[in-house]
């Protein structure tokens, strides 16, 4: 999951991003209004955490163009606590959640995960596909009940793909997703990425299929059909497939 942070108070900023990162979620931060619309032009993002007291572009204005183009980009604003006039606006302009400074970080976390929830269609923090569940809010993944070991990167790769399940996902879209600015991370590095995912979940009901010079998807494979039932024919003594 890429989170992006527009906040003008670096030391809050700095804050954040130290924590989320920590919490294995790729983290971009930009300090003004003009900043942000072109990062949200420019860039794939899964939330927008978004102060409304930004220099050269209000906060407001961000907001208000983002939702003007039709992205449905979950948005987290920032406001002081005292102001329940930029509260209102705000959501009454598209934004989906707010936080009044200051405010504890572990509540801040709490509503990071259920906005990405809700941006990847969930109601619970458990997101099942087929026998492969991830608990979003423990980071635990788990296939036919026992606990598979992904490092964060690979965990980041399935939620993408989870996200997006039974529809194709670029290479491009999933650098996307999981790098930050600066980072140095190619499409060969996501097909490595993608070959350790597979050998830890396709062991069952679950492959992560290729779409060769185009991306990757998520998919469940289909269990055999079950026999048709047996009956006995009268006077045979024995059973014998029933026929349509």
């Amino acid at each position: 999951m890429r989170i992006l942070i527009a906040e003008d108070d670096q030391v809050l900023a700095d804050g954040l991003t130290r924590s989320l990162r920590a919490s294995h979620y790729a983290v971009d931060q930009v300090g003004d209004g003009q900043s942000a619309d072109h990062a949200l032009h420019s860039g794939s993002f899964d939330l927008l955490i978004l102060d409304l007291g930004l220099p050269r572009l209000s906060g407001f204005e961000v907001l208000k163009r983002l939702r003007s183009r039709g992205d449905s980009l979950p948005v987290l604003i920032l406001t002081a606590a005292d102001n329940l006039e930029d509260k209102v606006r705000g959501l009454d302009l598209g934004a989906d959640d707010y936080m009044a400074k200051p405010f504890e970080l572990a509540e801040l976390e709490a509503r990071v995960r259920a906005l990405t929830r809700r941006g990847m269609g969930a109601t619970s923090s458990l997101i099942r596909h087929g026998p492969l569940s991830v608990d979003l809010s423990g980071r635990v993944v788990m296939l036919d009940d026992r606990v598979v070991d992904l490092s964060a990167r690979e965990l980041a790769l399935l939620e993408v793909l989870l996200q997006r399940s039974g529809r194709l996902v670029s290479k491009d879209q999933l650098v996307d997703h999981l790098c930050v600015w600066g980072e140095e991370v190619s499409t060969n590095a996501i097909e490595v990425y993608i070959h350790r995912l597979r050998k830890k979940i396709e062991t069952g009901p679950v492959r992560i299929a290729t779409v060769r010079g185009l991306g990757y998807c998520l998919e469940r494979i289909a269990g055999p059909a079950p026999a048709p039932a047996a009956t006995v024919a009268p006077g045979s003594g024995g059973p014998s497939a029933q026929v349509a």
